[in-house]
């Protein structure tokens, strides 16, 4: 009888937390199903004499105040600086998990979606100033550089299992350099003014953050309670939030001690060979 293998508990954490990304894979087509009919719903609220309550609803206030500080954003800022950040938190930890012992762990592998993101942003932006290049649209070439990782993962669901999950994890890491990418480009050529303190700050609970992985830190209160900081920090610097997840994900520890993994190495061998 072999030994049950044991998991570190920072991997069971992690896991855990990325189990929605996983979830949302094993859903197949009902999640793709379902923001689908979101999406038509909402065109067709967009669209009807509802338009203005529909409307007035994302832009209603909802704010969080706990003494002295109060943080003030309507309910589509909240969804697009607050729950965008920890979708690609999400996201990002499945990409670091796949990147350190899964379908991305070869640099070749992990070099494609990275060119394909590139290639995704580029060509478009240069395709636009083709046709508008020197006219009053111009300042416009950021726009069709976007790709909504959402919607594309959804229509791929649609297709179930006639899919591989490595497209899936494909995709995903493209949306995660492609979202790299756009933040750069908007706070550089689009972003009138960065509160460079609050910038400097998110930078160095990043550092501090990276710091803690080296020095082997396991608890995950303390990367979430910095997280949270850090993206507060990004958020106030003019810098779309959504960057701090990212951020966040890379920086949470996902494997064990070098010793640690030699180990489940040899069970593994072992346990094939017994197999």
């Amino acid at each position: 009888m072999h030994k049950k293998k044991q998991t570190n508990p920072i991997q069971r954490i992690v896991k855990t937390l990325i189990n929605p990304f996983g979830q949302f894979i094993a859903l197949e087509e009902s999640s793709g199903i379902i923001l689908l009919l979101c999406s038509v719903l909402a065109m067709v609220l967009a669209n009807s004499a509802w338009q203005e309550p529909f409307l007035h609803f994302w832009e209603s206030e909802f704010n969080v105040v706990f003494g002295g500080f109060k943080l003030e954003k309507s309910l589509g800022h909240w969804i697009n600086d607050g729950w965008m950040a920890v979708f690609f938190l999400v996201v990002g930890l499945e990409i670091k998990r796949e990147l350190l012992e899964g379908e991305l762990s070869s640099r070749k592998k992990a070099l494609l979606p990275i060119m394909a993101a590139l290639g995704g942003m580029i060509c478009p932006a240069l395709i636009y100033l083709l046709f508008n290049g020197g006219t009053a649209t111009s300042s416009g070439w950021a726009i069709p550089m976007a790709t909504d990782i959402a919607f594309s993962l959804a229509i791929l669901s649609l297709l179930g299992k006639h899919v591989p999950a490595s497209l899936k994890i494909f995709l995903a890491a493209l949306a995660i350099v492609d979202d790299l990418g756009a933040v750069l480009v908007i706070a550089f050529f689009y972003t009138s003014h960065i509160q460079l303190s609050y910038l400097l700050a998110a930078g160095g609970i990043f550092l501090l953050l990276l710091l803690f992985n080296q020095l082997r830190v396991r608890r995950l209160g303390v990367y979430l309670l910095l997280g949270l900081v850090m993206w507060y920090c990004m958020l106030q610097s003019g810098v779309h939030a959504t960057i701090a997840g990212v951020l966040l994900a890379f920086t949470i520890p996902f494997r064990t001690r070098p010793a640690d993994r030699a180990t489940r190495q040899r069970r593994s061998s072992g346990n094939r060979r017994h197999t």
